[in-house]
């Protein structure tokens, strides 16, 4: 396929997964809360309103940042799960399984990948994509090293479509496995264990409901400069 028929294409998708979330918003702004007593009625509710943050965080965040193509199916991969009126899925939550090949995949151990695609925005806009084959050689990808070298300002910010193998493993180490992180200043320490809370809450929701999670930091200033992480990460 030409390169603006794919760039035309992947916009098609961009407007549908935003017309999707979207689309979920509305019908959770519409779900009724009203349970079979007040204390029900009043969880419901703050379910809806946990939901509707969720859905609208960081709302200036492109839906995707990436594709993993098998020799069947494609799928985008994004901050977020979304899914189409149907049901069917349009994009893929980061934390889910079938997206670690995204972050894992290599020409050595493709992990049933034949392509994996990364996509590059200018203001919410889709405006390039790169095409790593998992059949040959790794290259080195100038969408990833563009992304990773990128200048920060402001607070910190998720490192979502740039996680790096071994910050996957540590993201996705198992529950009861305590993990310390360690590493020279602006190494991505805190980003990473950020992460790893986005992916524990996302896979082991109902058990971290009732014991809660607690982030801590050595004073307020830091606390701010982190705290929208795990909002743009669908975590509020």
């Amino acid at each position: 396929m030409p390169e603006d028929a794919v760039l035309t294409a992947e916009r098609a998708h961009l407007d549908l997964a935003a017309a999707c979330l979207q689309q979920m918003h509305t019908a959770t702004a519409a779900t009724a809360d009203a349970g079979v007593d007040a204390w029900a009625s009043e969880r419901l509710g703050a379910a809806r309103a946990e939901r509707l943050r969720s859905l609208a965080a960081d709302p200036g965040a492109p839906p995707f940042f990436g594709r993993t193509d098998t020799p069947d199916e494609a799928f985008h991969v994004g901050r977020r799960h979304v899914r189409d009126a149907a049901g069917d899925p349009v994009v893929i939550d980061w934390r889910a399984p079938m997206s670690r090949p995204f972050y894992q995949a290599s020409a050595a151990d493709p992990q049933g990948l034949t392509r994996r695609r990364r996509f590059g925005f200018a203001d919410g806009r889709l405006t390039s994509y790169e095409d790593e084959s998992l059949t040959g050689d790794d290259g080195e990808s100038q969408l990833l090293r563009e992304e990773i070298e990128r200048p920060r300002s402001g607070p910190m910010r998720d490192i979502v479509a740039t996680i790096q193998p071994d910050q996957d493993d540590i993201v996705r180490a198992p529950l009861a496995e305590s993990i310390c992180v360690q590493g020279a200043p602006g190494t991505g320490k805190t980003a990473v264990g950020l992460h790893r809370a986005a992916y524990l809450l996302y896979t082991h929701g109902e058990q971290l409901a009732r014991t809660g999670v607690l982030v801590v930091g050595p004073n307020r200033a830091f606390l701010r400069y982190i705290e929208q992480v795990l909002p743009t990460l669908g975590e509020v």
